[in-house]
């Protein structure tokens, strides 16, 4: 802002958006004061309007580690502390599967201490971002050595008790009197529920502090419910009929022994998650040899400075991103590009970091160094997609919120009508029910489903050469039915080469490339100096053209070389010089046909022949449109070239339409078009008036060779160039969506079928047949027909650890 009509202008915008009673701005301060109505609009929506209007405002993004979540509810938690409790918070991320928190708020209002406050108030750690990643990476390996340990005590425990209780399981009677045998398990099981089980009594405690439940609560209520009922049992027998009761130790520190295992086996898929991310990082080179007042020194990749001049050996990585200004040499780019030939660097060529240096030796002056390098950018927007969510997500977002509350109410239910109806002794069966439905219904799973298939999907593109913005880029390409390619340096190189040299009247070839070539040395046209390139490529030597050069707008060159009149140009152009081109104007329609600039020759006045220029096709492009085809995808070109070229160029290819004369400014309004004919529209491009209607289609998809600000709108990055990612792409997003929902079943269907089993809906059933339950079933369901709570808590465990499987499935998909 900078006068009080700004002030006027915001505070309209401001007072525009409904639900909002006042807004003022203070113009000194630099803020905005709105009140308004949470139902009808949110800070978001008010941070629109402001740049609506023409003006900024200082939204930060942050993100920390968030230690202590273990099922989708306290992800819920995380996100409602963040949004509810701190002000200024637009929006917040909290991914389970990478245990990391993206949170976006204004500057002023909030800070990351405020956030972070905000996340310990709820019962959870937090890791700063400050924090070296190997000390996050140790917290890991630590919490990793504590479950583990926590596991082992609880297991050996746990085998002490089962054997303990086999003799009454067995109707074995002992010399050992009942009640010192129970004494005996009560001790045995009471380091396992309050040592061992410690984790879900602080999780459930947290949870209650703020009036909630999660995960923890139900395996607390469960377990406890056993130990109780079973201590009870043991120290007061007088209190139960005849004096004595069973005890169920073996039931609550099973339990709780299998629930541990089972996040000891999540805690070590998660760190697999997490592969990609590691690999990249240890891409990078440890040391550069810098030159420093002449001599070459070995430095930390660390310390090297933008403009260093920087040595690479054969077999040497390239250690920070630069351009070439000495030497050649042949780079493998594959572990950035995903391509695996190598590709030839010479002078004024780019170099990546963390490439690796074939052959030759050159010197390059570095570019981008430290969290600027293409590598750290890569590895920066791959842990921005991990952390984002999908759409689909949402759905077991809003599931979780109301999940544990439901299952609480549905065990009580259970317990209450078993009391009520169920056999003898009711109180038993009644009390195994209640634990068998808190144990079994797990939220971990539905939390798990989507952030982990993301992760692993997103790390999986990033090594193929492949950036995902996020989880709704990721979700969004399988939906697609259409793609746009823009043809200059999508499906062409993007700049013209030298294709053809025609020579009549009994010149050779090479003489024809020889004299023209040497005409346009003094041209600045870039047709002119591909023919110029095209002939140095072809070994010819040029002379001098001399003083008489001369550059004709829209006609072509004018020059002398040894002595003789050389013109190359239009038809229009050889025209006005009054020279006949009728025999060369066939073959130059004929080239026009195939998508090829031609330009005439005449030497002394003389029809010669022709050369023809062309932005020539990628070899991989009619590959990239066969993969598009081959997944029901409708191509679409786009190009400013006029329409016979355009359509010679989508013949070639294969491509079924051709969007042709469009002016740069309006290739977002074709995009609209085609959405308006209900079609769901990537757009690929590589250029800085590509960036309107990359951010205009569904997907937006940039070439990375291309400008940063193509990239920056899109949402999908092929970092190697190839418009073969495209079909890359669209088939990991397919996978990935496939996984997704593969997960989201299991989760869902397991607690559907799981939960009535669980609460009795069989006992009815067995109850009327004769014998009651089968003996082959009489493991699982008991003898009428309840769900053994053991058995619950390994179903519980194992829905977590398939769901996680699954999704390392991805990492083996093929998507080429």
């Amino acid at each position: 802002m900078t006068c009080a009509s700004c002030v006027r202008r915001v505070e309209r915008a401001l007072g525009k958006k409904e639900g909002v009673a006042s807004a003022s701005v203070n113009f000194a301060a630099e803020k905005a004061t709105v009140e308004y109505d949470p139902k009808a609009t949110n800070p978001e929506e008010l941070v629109g309007a402001i740049e609506g209007a023409g003006y900024g405002t200082d939204v930060r993004e942050t993100t920390f580690g968030v230690t202590g979540m273990t099922c989708a509810s306290c992800v819920g938690r995380v996100e409602r502390a963040l949004k509810k409790k701190v002000p200024g918070v637009l929006d917040a991320n909290v991914n389970l599967a990478s245990e990391r928190a993206t949170v976006r708020y204004l500057a002023g209002e909030a800070e990351p201490r405020d956030l972070e406050r905000a996340v310990e108030g709820a019962g959870y750690g937090v890791v700063r971002e400050g924090e070296a990643e190997a000390e996050a990476e140790d917290a890991h390996e630590k919490e990793y050595r504590r479950l583990r340990t926590d596991f082992l005590v609880a297991a050996g425990l746990t085998f002490l008790i089962l054997i303990g209780s086999l003799p009454h399981m067995l109707g074995v009677m002992l010399p050992v009197p009942m009640g010192w045998l129970n004494l005996g398990l009560l001790a045995l099981a009471t380091p396992v529920q309050f040592w061992a089980g410690w984790r879900f009594y602080r999780g459930a405690w947290g949870a209650l502090r703020h009036g909630q439940a999660n995960m923890n609560t139900l395996v607390v209520l469960g377990t406890t419910a056993a130990y109780a009922y079973s201590a009870v049992a043991t120290l007061a027998p007088g209190l139960f009929a005849g004096g004595r009761a069973d005890v169920y130790f073996d039931t609550s520190a099973l339990i709780i022994t299998l629930i541990l295992l089972g996040r000891l086996l999540e805690m070590r898929a998660k760190g697999r998650t997490n592969e990609a991310i590691k690999k990249l990082a240890g891409l990078q080179a440890r040391t550069a040899r810098v030159v420093l007042d002449g001599e070459e020194v070995d430095v930390p990749v660390e310390d090297v400075a933008t403009g260093d001049v920087v040595v690479v050996r054969p077999g040497e990585k390239v250690p920070v991103d630069g351009r070439v200004v000495s030497g050649s040499s042949s780079v493998d780019e594959s572990m950035i590009t995903g391509e695996s030939i190598p590709v030839t660097k010479r002078e004024g060529d780019e170099v990546i970091g963390a490439t690796v240096n074939a052959t030759g030796s050159f010197r390059f002056v570095a570019t981008k160094v430290g969290r600027d390098t293409a590598l750290s950018q890569i590895i920066r927007m791959v842990e921005e997609a991990q952390g984002s969510k999908a759409p689909i997500q949402r759905l077991a977002d809003r599931i979780s919120a109301w999940f544990v509350p439901a299952v609480i109410a549905v065990a009580t239910l259970t317990f209450f009508v078993w009391l009520v109806f169920g056999p003898e002794p009711a109180f038993t069966f009644a009390l195994l029910n209640l634990v068998a439905v808190l144990i079994i219904a797990c939220p971990c799973a539905m939390g798990l489903a989507t952030p982990t298939s993301i992760m692993v999907g997103t790390g999986k593109g990033a090594e193929a050469g492949i950036l995902i913005k996020g989880g709704e880029a990721l979700e969004g390409a399988h939906k697609l039915d259409t793609v746009v390619l823009d043809k200059t340096g999508t499906l062409t190189r993007g700049k013209p080469e030298l294709t053809d040299v025609v020579a009549t009247d009994g010149l050779p070839d090479g003489e024809l490339l020889r004299l023209v070539a040497s005409a346009e040395r003094g041209s600045e046209h870039p047709l002119g100096e591909a023919i110029v390139r095209g002939a140095k490529e072809r070994g010819v030597g040029l002379a001098d053209a001399g003083e008489e050069f001369e550059a004709v707008a829209g006609g072509g060159v004018r020059a002398t070389v040894d002595g003789r009149r050389v013109l190359v140009g239009n038809r229009r152009f050889l025209d006005e010089e009054g020279i006949s081109e009728d025999g060369l104007v066939p073959m130059g329609e004929k080239l026009a046909a195939s998508g090829k600039t031609p330009m005439l020759v005449a030497v002394d006045g003389r029809p010669v022949g022709l050369v023809a220029v062309a932005d020539v096709v990628r070899e991989e492009s009619a590959e990239a449109v066969r993969r598009l085809h081959s997944l029901g995808l409708e191509v679409a070109m786009l190009t400013g070239d006029n329409r016979r070229t355009a359509e010679a160029v989508a013949r070639e290819l294969g491509i079924d339409r051709v969007l042709a004369e469009v002016r740069p400014g309006d290739k977002a309004d074709e995009v609209r078009r085609l959405q308006a004919e209900g079609k769901r529209v990537a757009m690929v491009g590589d250029g800085i008036n590509d960036a309107p209607a990359l951010a205009q289609a569904d997907v937006g998809v940039a070439i990375g060779t291309g400008a940063d600000v193509a990239m920056e709108a899109a949402d999908l990055t092929l970092v190697g160039g190839d418009v073969r990612g495209v079909a890359r792409a669209v088939a990991l997003s397919k996978a990935t969506v496939r996984n997704i929902k593969q997960n989201l079943f299991w989760a869902f269907a397991y607690n559907v079928v799981l939960i009535p089993v669980a609460a009795g809906a069989l006992y009815p059933f067995f109850a009327g047949q004769p014998g009651g339950v089968p003996e082959a079933l009489r493991p699982l369901l008991g003898e009428y027909g309840f769900l053994n709570p053991i058995l619950a808590a390994a179903a519980m465990a194992l829905s977590s650890v398939t769901v996680l499987a699954n999704a390392l499935r991805l990492r083996w998909t093929e998507v080429s």
